[in-house]
């Protein structure tokens, strides 16, 4: 998952317009007012300073060097 994919889902929690407001919940839009996070509209701009990418996912446990030795 790239940081920069072009399918991005709108958003107000990560548009351009929006500031969040009293937590992660609620956003204030510049051109629409008080909106909920996973609302959206028109008017949306896609900040990638604003998104935060899911974690990477955790190796499991249980690892040997042999299992990174070539062969």
């Amino acid at each position: 998952m790239s940081l920069f994919r072009a399918n991005i889902e709108p958003r107000c929690a990560y548009c351009r317009h929006g500031v969040p407001l009293f937590g992660k919940d609620t956003i204030g839009c510049t051109r629409r007012g008080v909106m909920d996070a996973a609302d959206h509209c028109r008017k949306f701009h896609y900040d990638p300073f604003k998104r935060v990418p899911p974690k990477p996912v955790r190796l499991k446990d249980g690892f040997s060097d042999a299992d990174f030795q070539y062969q």
